[in-house]
């Protein structure tokens, strides 16, 4: 951090009057971690960072290695929208270093800066849109819906919307752009779509979003949930990401003469990310409800596929708009938004530049309703599937260089070992359903 970058952050401080600090930053499982400062301690951690217990923090470090110091990046300062005890604070987004000055890679967000500056190498920005799903209910041991609205509903149906609007305005508080927002398919489910932006940026915005999504749900009396699958039987919870890559300012996935205006790039790029979809699931899928939302007939993707229109195929390249080459894009509909967005998104830049790197062949696009073919017409028509279940997602990734590779070897053991003890304990209690349905009958 420069003399001057610290002098802009200390002079906003003084002009907002802001009490304390908190220096935020992301274990590997995708939860916000932070702590915060007194004013009078700022000018040390933008000059030094601020040391803290690593072990404490999931996937971090082990006892003996625990010092960890978090140096907050400038670009992220920001006001939250609300004053405890009417005391101002700001927050800023840290890189973890270890207390000899690097980089530590157990940091998700050191992962997702590495693999970027891999793109920068090739010439590559990457920019991403994020469309965040959630519940509303009124507590966080009951899925009772607050509404019986439907997709797009509004005012009378909706008694959820008057929430929604208070975050969009937390959002735009901490300078975070929102594109739109509605009442999703399920009762007492929303979208809040994210304004496209890099990656990094963006990364940050998810996390923050996810935040003021429950910090303003709790202040209403309410709990929101990101939770992929909270009620059986009806559409669960995505995180569909809109992804493109940028060269020289200019949209690398434009092309005028190209059917859909997709460029030979952009072609390779999805062709990577379909070939290596399955090994990354772990990744944008991490958890053993995220299974329950990836089935057939909820619009949640399952067969590996792409189209432009259709909705049920894992990718979708969404119309263009005469006069917005910027805005061509491919949408990847797998990720849930409990993720962690930082891994999720390096996963899926690293399988796009394998594709172009390697020249994938982009497989003939989907037409048909995915849902409705035989297994005999998706095989003739090589359409394979996402994991079933958290066991067979950690088992193509184990077997995956790419994840390996993309997330480091810190990252990547600790994830195995940690989703493999969810699945253990997952598979081997007894739930509600099987004594419901067997205990009578057995």
């Amino acid at each position: 951090m420069t003399s001057r970058q610290r002098a802009a952050i200390k002079e906003k401080v003084a002009r907002s009057d802001i009490k304390f600090i908190q220096l935020w930053f992301t274990d590997v499982l995708g939860f916000l971690k932070g702590f915060a400062l007194p004013v009078n301690e700022l000018d040390r951690a933008l000059s030094t960072g601020m040391s803290f217990d690593g072990s404490s923090v999931e996937g971090f470090a082990r006892i003996e290695e625990s010092d960890m110091v978090a140096r907050p990046d400038p670009a992220t300062f920001a006001v939250l929208p609300w004053e405890p005890n009417g005391q101002k604070v700001a927050r800023m987004f840290c890189d973890v270093h270890t207390t000899a000055g690097k980089p530590f890679e157990g940091d998700p967000r050191f992962v997702l800066k590495r693999n970027l500056e891999k793109a920068r190498a090739l010439g590559f920005e990457f920019f991403v849109g994020p469309e965040l799903e959630y519940f509303y209910f009124r507590n966080a041991r009951e899925t009772e819906p607050l509404d019986s609205a439907g997709y797009f509903d509004l005012a009378v149906l909706d008694n959820s919307q008057a929430v929604r609007h208070q975050t969009i305005s937390a959002l735009e508080h901490v300078g975070i752009v929102v594109e739109y927002s509605h009442h999703e398919v399920s009762a007492s489910q929303h979208e809040i779509d994210l304004r496209y932006s890099s990656a990094l940026q963006m990364a940050d915005n998810v996390m923050t979003a996810k935040t003021l999504v429950k910090e303003v749900a709790q202040r209403q009396g309410l709990h929101a949930t990101f939770m992929p699958k909270p009620v059986t039987g009806i559409n669960g919870s995505g995180m569909h990401t809109h992804m493109s890559l940028f060269r020289r300012g200019r949209n690398a996935f434009f092309e005028e003469r190209q059917e859909m205006h997709l460029s030979k790039l952009a072609r390779a790029f999805v062709a990577g990310v379909l070939r290596h979809a399955p090994e990354l699931t772990l990744v944008t899928n991490q958890w053993v409800n995220s299974y329950k939302r990836l089935t057939p007939g909820f619009e949640a993707p399952v067969y590996v596929c792409w189209a432009q229109m259709n909705r049920s195929a894992l990718i979708r390249v969404p119309a263009y708009q005469p006069g917005k080459e910027s805005s061509v894009r491919v949408e990847y509909r797998a990720p849930d938004p409990a993720c962690n967005p930082y891994l999720a998104f390096s996963v899926l830049l690293a399988a796009g530049l394998r594709g172009i790197e390697q020249s994938y062949r982009l497989p003939d696009k989907a037409s048909d309703n995915i849902y409705r073919l035989t297994p005999e017409e998706l095989e003739k028509a090589c359409i394979g599937t996402l994991p079933g279940d958290l066991a067979e997602a950690i088992r193509l990734a184990k077997q995956s260089d790419l994840v390996k590779e993309t997330l480091g070897e810190q990252v990547f053991d600790f994830l195995i070992r940690n989703k493999q003890l969810e699945w253990d304990e997952y598979r081997t209690r007894v739930t509600d359903y099987e004594v419901k349905r067997y205990l009578p009958m057995l």
